[in-house]
Formats: C-alpha cells, sequence, structure tokens
C-alpha cells in the first residue's frame, strides 16, 4: 500500500465534507462532483485524503461520514484544525516529517529536505507545496517564505508586551467615554 500524501488542499477537502453534511453525510460521489460543477477525477484526490485520513468510507461510489468525519464538521474552524492535526499525525508522511523535523540540526527543515521525505512516498515534487500547507493549516509547523524552511510551531517567537495604558493625564489615548457624560478635564502642564 502506498504511503499517503496529499493530493488536495484543506480547502478543497473541507468543502467536499461541508457538501457531504449538506447531503446527510452519505452520497454518491458522481452526484457530490455534479453539485460541485466538477468532473468526478477533480474530487477524487480530496475523497482519498479523506478516506485516508479516516473522515470518510467509500462503498460503490457512495461516499460516508465516519463517526470522525462526523465530529470534524460539527466542530469549530479551531475543533476542525485539532481533529485534522490528529489524523495527519497518524500519517507515515506526517510522522516522519514531524520527527525529522525534531532532530534536524537547529530544528528547521528547508524545502529540499521535504522534498526529499517526500519522495520516499512516490509523490510528485509539487506535492511538498500541500504538505507545507497542510502542515501549517493543521498548526503542525510554521513556514517562513522567505526563508523557505518549515519550524515546530513552539519555536513561534515572542512578541514584545503591549505598552501598559496611560494613566489619566498622560499623553496618549484615554479609555472611552461613555455615551451621555463629558471628558475629564484635561490638566495643566506642571
Amino acid at each position: 500500500m502506498p504511503t499517503l500524501y496529499p493530493k488536495c488542499t484543506p480547502g478543497e477537502m473541507l468543502g467536499l465534507l461541508v457538501l457531504l453534511k449538506d447531503h446527510k453525510g452519505s452520497q454518491e460521489i458522481a452526484q457530490l462532483a455534479d453539485d460541485l460543477d466538477l468532473e468526478i477525477d477533480e474530487i477524487l484526490p480530496s475523497v482519498e485524503f479523506a478516506e485516508g485520513l479516516r473522515l470518510v468510507t467509500v462503498s460503490d461510489g457512495r461516499l460516508t461520514f465516519t463517526e470522525e468525519g462526523k465530529k470534524l464538521v460539527a466542530s469549530t474552524i479551531r475543533g476542525r484544525k485539532l481533529l485534522i492535526r490528529e489524523a495527519l499525525r497518524r500519517t507515515p508522511l506526517f510522522q516522519t516529517i514531524l520527527r525529522a523535523l525534531e532532530s534536524a540540526p537547529e530544528r528547521r527543515l528547508g524545502e529540499e529536505e521535504l522534498g526529499g521525505i517526500v519522495s520516499f512516498t512516490n509523490a510528485p515534487p509539487e506535492t511538498v507545496l500541500n504538505v507545507i500547507t497542510w502542515g501549517r493549516y493543521a498548526e503542525l509547523f510554521r513556514y517562513d517564505a522567505n526563508e523557505r524552511v518549515v519550524t515546530p510551531l513552539r519555536q513561534r517567537p515572542q512578541r514584545p508586551a503591549p505598552p501598559t495604558s496611560p494613566s489619566r493625564g498622560a499623553a496618549g489615548p484615554l479609555a472611552p467615554v461613555p455615551p451621555g457624560t463629558s471628558p475629564p478635564p484635561k490638566m495643566a502642564p506642571a
């Protein structure tokens, strides 16, 4: 059995799953393609990846939600990301990428290194972009487009603390004045 790799974007797969939800969780693949005004072969990458992530089953040309798939479409955006993150972590490809990222010097992997990992799946080279897109969507890692590297998500640079609110009489914005009241008098400089 070949290694599972994404041939679609998160938006394409999630769009298909939301449409399946509108069909009460089970529908002929041909009908779903027709509803999306696409050819069947255009939605098959999403069907295959959703099936590989155990979100749907396919039987006799019919797509049906698994319990995990039902949970996914009933979730908030945050909940969907969490469920997809866990599903991706179960795949050999993303397990390998995450292990390589943890053991890499400086905990960074360039696109070439990702390409090397992806090539073991017999996936075409353009799959690297989909892998990055899925990893970012599921918050498995970050991607720096300037340096073209992925890094662990928890290495996010610390943001400086926001400035403290100025006290009354100090220069700068004050809290909004409730309607029907007048603003406090301005203090003359000493």
